[in-house]
């Protein structure tokens, strides 16, 4: 989302430009839906909705929209041939929303800053913008942005963008028509959030793996030794609470947030994932052998957890690529944790 990032810092310097965002695409486009282009006054680009032909007659259509301030959804079209020049399989056809963004408009201020907010939070929420009518050129679309827990903020009326979130759901960026008009709804996701329980020598092979597939990253340890910038540097944040006995009560967790419990003992792994069965979280993953597991799991059904609810648990954590080594394992588990945020099922004995 480093476009998102860079559109707010143009507004904060006071720059208006000129985005394009591809809305639909069929055969062999070289971008989906949701990729993003900004062309700035002196025609530099920030992203890319493909390269090649396609950005270059965008390009152009930007520097018309410049002077006229407008809006256009326009449709582009590859001929086999042009496909092959552009490295595609086949032909294929995308939608393009062609807008100007003005930094004078206060609106967009606040829009885009809200947009940043929720993406380094990790939380879900859906981008709404309306489209052009049958192809003709308008005043720039209105938009709006409505979080998980129904906040919303833009020129949208509220009761129109929930509707419109609700039909989406979790799914792709998708043109969804309401009441004979056209919306672009694109569900806003950074990857989520996974929350590392333990520090060790095997955290800190994961952190930075799970921080580069697109995870907000959270780091707890109750040691201050082992929790900290000198071993985990690029994670988002590091928590140091003073035991795990209730940790996860002070904290947000709900189905986008992965709980890894990779502590340095079977006692604290107990505690955490008696922690863990009660909240809703995506996915839940505990590292140890099979019997360790068992013994966990024996230990937690006499306190009165019934069986089943540890199908919900990954555990021996990670996919069985036959790691041995930490920075194996770390890669086992970063992939059992994209094929969860994938939608693939989850849980039972790793």
């Amino acid at each position: 989302m480093v476009v998102f990032k860079r559109i707010h810092e143009l507004l904060e310097i006071g720059e208006s430009f000129v985005l394009a965002v591809i809305v639909s695409r069929s055969g062999s486009a070289p971008r989906s839906a949701g990729a993003r282009m900004v062309v700035r006054k002196d025609a530099t680009i920030i992203g890319t909705i493909g390269g090649g032909i396609l950005e270059a007659q965008v390009r152009d259509l930007a520097m018309k929209i410049f002077s006229e301030g407008k809006s256009v959804l326009r449709k582009f079209s590859f001929t086999a041939e042009e496909a092959v020049r552009e490295c595609m399989i086949c032909g294929g056809e995308v939608e393009v929303l062609v807008h100007f963004v003005d930094v004078s408009q206060s609106s967009n201020q606040v829009l885009y800053q809200r947009i940043g907010e929720t993406l380094r939070s990790g939380k879900r929420a859906w981008l709404i913008t309306e489209i052009p009518s049958g192809g003709r050129e308008s005043g720039p679309p209105a938009q709006g942005l409505v979080k998980k827990d129904g906040t919303y903020v833009g020129q949208l009326d509220r009761s129109i963008a929930l509707a419109l979130t609700h039909r989406t759901g979790r799914g792709r960026p998708a043109l969804v028509s309401h009441d004979e008009n056209l919306f672009f709804v694109e569900p806003l996701y950074d990857g989520g959030t996974v929350l590392i329980f333990g520090a060790g020598h095997i955290s800190r092979k994961l952190a930075p793996l799970t921080r580069l597939v697109g995870f907000r990253t959270v780091v707890l340890d109750d040691r201050l030794e082992f929790a900290n910038r000198e071993y985990f540097e690029t994670a988002d944040e590091i928590i140091v609470p003073d035991s795990f006995e209730g940790v996860m009560n002070g904290l947000e967790i709900d189905e986008d947030s992965y709980l890894v419990l990779v502590t340095r003992g079977h006692a604290h792994d107990k505690t955490l994932l008696r922690q863990a069965l009660g909240t809703k979280a995506g996915y839940i993953g505990m590292i140890g052998s099979l019997r360790k597991r068992d013994s966990v799991y024996d230990a937690l059904h006499e306190e009165g957890f019934p069986r089943h609810e540890f199908d919900k648990v990954c555990s021996p954590i990670g996919l069985d690529i036959g790691a041995e080594t930490p920075e194996e394992i770390a890669v086992s588990i970063v992939a059992e944790l994209i094929r969860a945020r994938a939608g693939n099922n989850i849980g039972g004995s790793g």
